[in-house]
């Protein structure tokens, strides 16, 4: 896919403006202007940041129910996959409410940074998701975190009651849903990435502490 289709494909899953695909276009370009100073994402992965980031985080969206009033994004780097749903959702998605959690201080100033120039809110916290609790959010979301079992341990502070879970895993999500089976209960839905032949979306409702 090259990175002109990977943007047509964003436009595509999200039903978005031109406007919309501008402000994704700062982001990309603070993105090759911050990255060689603090290492936001793979260099290898820059030439196909379009696919291997933007869209492989837009892919959420329609993952996301109207109604949905507060997402919140752990683990969130360099705002992927969190800062690209703010950024969408600003359209999509107006009562929604994003949040993004990240402990790297730099990484946070280049989020909040990207934030202010495409012109959407977001609330960004530095701190460890360890310290993160009570938030109430409808949706948890991560991307290249962690295994799922630490995920749900992650989240189970974070989420509302029915809260669930919004995962973008790859060729080791089996596994680890079975492993985080033995100590969670949850329904699962999987949904195919994309952007990756052995990447899924992982879907977790009904979830239940640890037995």
């Amino acid at each position: 896919m090259t990175e002109e289709e990977a943007k047509e494909k964003i436009q595509e899953l999200s039903n978005v403006s031109r406007e919309t695909m501008d402000r994704l276009e700062i982001y990309a370009n603070l993105l090759e202007r911050w990255n060689p100073k603090i290492n936001l994402v793979s260099k290898a992965t820059l030439h196909e940041k379009w696919q291997r980031h933007f869209l492989d985080s837009a892919q959420l969206i329609p993952h996301i129910h109207e109604s949905a009033g507060k997402l919140v994004d752990i683990g969130s780097g360099a705002g992927f996959a969190g800062l690209v749903v703010a950024s969408i959702a600003h359209q999509t998605h107006p009562n929604l409410s994003v949040t993004l959690i990240e402990a790297d201080t730099r990484k946070c100033a280049f989020m909040r940074t990207a934030a202010r120039e495409m012109g959407i809110e977001a609330q960004i916290i530095t701190q460890r998701i360890e310290e993160a609790a009570n938030l109430g959010a409808d949706i948890v979301s991560a991307r290249a975190l962690a295994p799922i079992s630490m995920l749900l341990t992650y989240a189970r502070q974070i989420l509302a009651p029915t809260g669930h879970c919004l995962f973008l895993k790859g060729e080791a999500c089996d596994n680890e849903l079975e492993i985080a089976a033995e100590s969670w209960d949850f329904k699962v839905e999987k949904s195919q990435s994309i952007t990756h032949d052995q990447g899924v979306i992982v879907k977790l409702t009904g979830i239940q502490g640890a037995n």
